[in-house]
């Protein structure tokens, strides 16, 4: 029996003096070097690891990329300038990391894969580098206001000075909110694999980590006062788009998923019945759509580049 097993390498790459670890699948089906690479950027709190199922079951056709950004995973965690050191936790510091990135990398043209954090690090390279991106798979990643429940609301109106504000946010760095986001909302939790929440907590609990978390999560609101933006970005560049939503997320609920339709109105919409972090459970069923997409993304791409060519 013939057997094809995706060969994926682990490295480091200096961007702007932070060394930022990534996981890169080496295809090697015919014809996968004409396909736009897909940048898969995660969530919180994870870390490029929450796509190693995907990148098994996908990346012999497909090259993935998926990196950890500063202070997630195996990259680096500078100190904050929140405590006088040299890094900006905010959205566009993640964002800046990240361009910088795939400029090192040398990648012109990709497809995005947007969940959770990588929703807003990823509409802000897709709104400065529109001609970059070949298309989007949104996973539970949000831009829109009614795709907030109340409880992320309240959440995300936290400020720093609010009494008790910092104790709710390390709350959510403890190990039952962290396991409580993998198994919260999903069907089967015994298909939910136990590895996932183990090493994010690993990381969460390393000194140094939890600083960072604390900023971002007070930065978030700065996300709501860019979705205009990124929504008029949809509707004036129409890439294509498939959408792979867990409806049972508890903090971005399926309205924000439907919402996107508004402006995406050919965007490919998946409602599964599953939680926030939808490939732990639903991988199976989204694999095969997120192939089917890149497959026929990479077919458009290559016949919009051939007629200005």
């Amino acid at each position: 029996m013939t057997m094809s097993v995706t060969r994926v390498v682990h490295r480091h790459l200096d961007v702007g003096g932070l060394r930022l670890f990534y996981r890169e699948s080496v295809p090697s089906a015919a014809g996968s070097a004409d396909r736009p690479p897909v940048l898969l950027l995660h969530g919180f709190p994870s870390a490029s690891h929450q796509y190693r199922r995907l990148i098994d079951a996908l990346g012999d056709h497909h090259r993935l990329i998926a990196p950890d950004y500063p202070g997630f995973g195996h990259s680096d965690v500078p100190t904050p300038a929140t405590a006088g050191g040299s890094f900006d936790y905010t959205f566009d510091g993640l964002a800046d990391a990240v361009e910088r990135f795939v400029d090192r990398l040398g990648l012109t043209r990709f497809v995005l894969y947007l969940f959770d954090f990588g929703a807003p690090v990823g509409f802000r390279l897709a709104t400065r580098h529109p001609h970059r991106v070949a298309g989007l798979i949104v996973q539970n990643g949000n831009a829109y206001l009614e795709g907030l429940s109340d409880q992320a609301r309240d959440f995300i109106a936290l400020r720093p000075t609010d009494p008790g504000a910092e104790e709710r946010v390390r709350a959510l760095l403890t190990l039952p909110a962290t396991r409580g986001q993998y198994e919260g909302g999903t069907s089967n939790p015994d298909q939910v694999a136990p590895d996932g929440w183990t090493l994010d907590q690993h990381f969460l609990d390393q000194p140094g980590r939890s600083r960072p978390q604390l900023d971002l999560a007070f930065d978030y609101k700065s996300n709501l006062r860019q979705y205009d933006r990124w929504q008029e970005w949809l509707r004036l560049h129409q890439p294509p788009t498939l959408i792979v939503w867990g409806r049972n997320d508890p903090f971005f609920p399926a309205p924000g998923a439907e919402a996107y339709l508004r402006d995406l109105p050919d965007a490919e919409l998946h409602l599964l019945d599953t939680g926030h972090f939808a490939l732990e459970e639903k991988l199976p069923q989204i694999a095969p759509l997120v192939a089917d997409f890149l497959d026929r993304t990479a077919g458009a791409d290559r016949s919009a580049a051939a007629a200005t060519g």
